[in-house]
Parts: C-alpha cells; sequence; structure tokens
C-alpha cells in the first residue's frame, strides 16, 4: 500500500468517449499511488485542465473534437514542461507514433493493451521516464529497420560507441526506468546515472529519453515481450 505521507500522482484523462475515460479511470483507481484529478472531452479541455491541476501525467487520446491529442501534447510539453504525456490510440499506426513522438509524448500506449502497461507508463512518466508498451515498440523498431517509420532521431544508432555501463544505462533507460530507479537497480549514485544518460543521448546523436528508448529497442537492448 502506498504511503499515506506520501503525495500521491495526479493524472488528466482526456478522451472524448465518456466510457473509455471511466474505464481508464477504473484501471488508475487500481493503484493508490494514482490519482484522477481531472477528465476532458477533447483536446482544448485537456489544455486547460492541465493549466488548473499541473497533473504529473496526462493521458490524451490521439483523435478527439476541437484539438486533437497530438496538437494537445505539443503545446503542453511547450507550456508545461512539468506535465509528461502518454497518448492512448486505438490505431497504433505508424504516422500516429512519429507524430506523438515528435510532440514529445514521454509514452505510447494502445487501448488495447494490458491494463497494468498503463500502470507502469504513469509511473514512468511521472519518474521522469520514457514509456513504449511493448506492442508500440515493435512497430517502432519495425518501421525504423523498414525506414516506414522518422521520428526525428537517426534510424540507425551508432551503440557500439557506448561504453559497458552506457549499455546497461540505455537498456534500463529504454525499459522505462527513471534515473533514480537505473541508480538503484545498477548499485550507482543517481548523479552518475545523469551522466551516463547525458553521454548516451550524445553518443547516439539523440534529443531526449523517448529517441534514446527507442534507441535501446531498436538495438535489441529492450525485448518486446511479444
Amino acid at each position: 500500500m502506498a504511503d499515506p505521507a506520501t503525495p500521491k500522482t495526479a493524472v488528466l484523462i482526456a478522451d472524448d468517449e465518456a466510457m473509455v475515460r471511466a474505464g481508464v479511470r477504473a484501471v488508475l483507481d487500481r493503484d493508490p499511488a494514482l490519482e484522477t484529478v481531472a477528465e476532458a472531452a477533447d483536446g482544448q479541455q485537456a489544455l486547460d485542465a492541465v493549466a488548473a491541476h499541473r497533473p504529473a501525467v496526462a493521458l490524451l487520446d490521439i483523435r478527439m473534437p476541437h484539438l486533437d491529442g497530438i496538437t494537445a501534447a505539443a503545446r503542453i510539453h511547450r507550456d508545461h514542461p512539468t506535465t509528461a504525456v502518454i497518448m492512448l490510440t486505438t490505431f497504433a499506426e505508424d504516422a500516429f507514433i512519429a507524430h506523438a513522438l515528435q510532440a514529445g509524448a514521454a509514452g505510447f500506449l494502445r487501448k488495447a493493451d494490458d491494463p497494468r502497461e498503463l500502470l507502469r507508463a504513469a509511473h514512468a512518466v511521472a519518474a521522469g521516464g520514457a514509456y513504449l508498451s511493448p506492442r508500440v515498440a515493435a512497430r517502432v523498431v519495425t518501421g525504423l529497420r523498414t525506414g516506414q517509420l522518422t521520428t526525428g532521431a537517426p534510424p540507425r544508432h551508432p551503440v557500439d560507441r557506448l561504453t559497458t555501463r552506457e549499455h546497461d544505462v540505455l537498456a534500463l533507460l529504454g525499459a522505462g526506468l527513471s534515473n533514480a530507479e537505473i541508480a538503484t537497480r545498477l548499485d550507482l549514485v543517481e548523479s552518475t546515472v545523469k551522466a551516463h544518460v547525458s553521454a548516451i543521448l550524445t553518443k547516439l546523436g539523440v534529443r531526449n529519453r523517448v529517441e534514446a528508448a527507442v534507441a535501446a529497442y531498436a538495438a535489441g537492448l529492450v525485448g518486446t515481450n511479444l
């Protein structure tokens, strides 16, 4: 059980279907460390709710009226960078994945994914990590290898430039772990992990943790578990 003294992670749910919002909220309610603070039925409502509640995580449907989820994600990333965005969609289409990642999304899930993936993703991005569900990751890797998907990062990542420790850090980063979690797993101090992550981004020529996670999957450092 969550420590009553520990603040819960605030989450916004944005989807134009009330039934979907209710289902997502029911999944989040299973985790005592997460708290749904607002719901929105379109992208503009999502922007207003983020401004009002400043949630740690915003779960956004891609296809919404008035303002689509990807546009809303880009504005949230620009105006409220402390809110991490997870995209939720029925269709894990390559173009949607690429646009969502370019918009600054920290995670991407299909609505058909295991509900446990939603909880893992919420915790991962709230802690500063990046999260792709296994099936979405598989689409990303396939798209990169065939040239059908461009995320803004180079399709071929020079992972051979990384040290052994950097390989270890990249694999855990790709699995959605935060710097603090990586430090615990590898018995390092967090400042050392931050230095490794910075070196990884530079060596791989990627802009952020999400693109680094894509590189980790593409290099086979993280299993897709399909």
